[in-house]
């Protein structure tokens, strides 16, 4: 899937395994903030779903950045780290749940000891 754009991927129903899928650090993530876009346009073909597995190293973090209209949702799976939700501060571990609404700053760093690993689900699509 490697150098493939969102035009050059058909949009069709697929089955794919995790580790088909490369490690991408995208713009505005920083620090071993590692991604892979399971359900992305580059990788689907997908027009209102990204969907992704991230694996931040400890100090890894997104800055903060707000949406005008997608909803996310994060699940963390492993580690714990700090989640920025406007201006509040808090600890997210595993089993955590975060809904973000359309203009919420945000932002998540891993503030832990060891990886912080989490699903992200984000739609419509977006750039970041």
């Amino acid at each position: 899937m490697t150098g493939q754009t969102a035009e050059s991927v058909e949009r069709k129903t697929t089955i794919h395994n995790i580790a088909e899928v490369p490690w991408k650090q995208f713009p505005s993530h920083y620090g071993s903030a590692l991604s892979k876009p399971l359900v992305h346009p580059t990788t689907t073909g997908s027009h209102q779903l990204d969907y992704r597995i991230s694996t931040y190293q400890p100090m890894a973090y997104v800055e903060r950045h707000v949406h005008d209209v997608q909803e996310q949702v994060y699940h963390i799976l492993e580690g714990e780290g700090l989640m920025e939700i406007d201006d509040e501060k808090r600890v997210v571990r595993k089993n955590d749940i975060v809904f973000i609404a359309p203009g919420t700053w945000h932002s998540i760093a891993n503030t832990g000891l060891g990886d912080l690993t989490f699903i992200v689900a984000t739609t419509p699509i977006n750039d970041i």
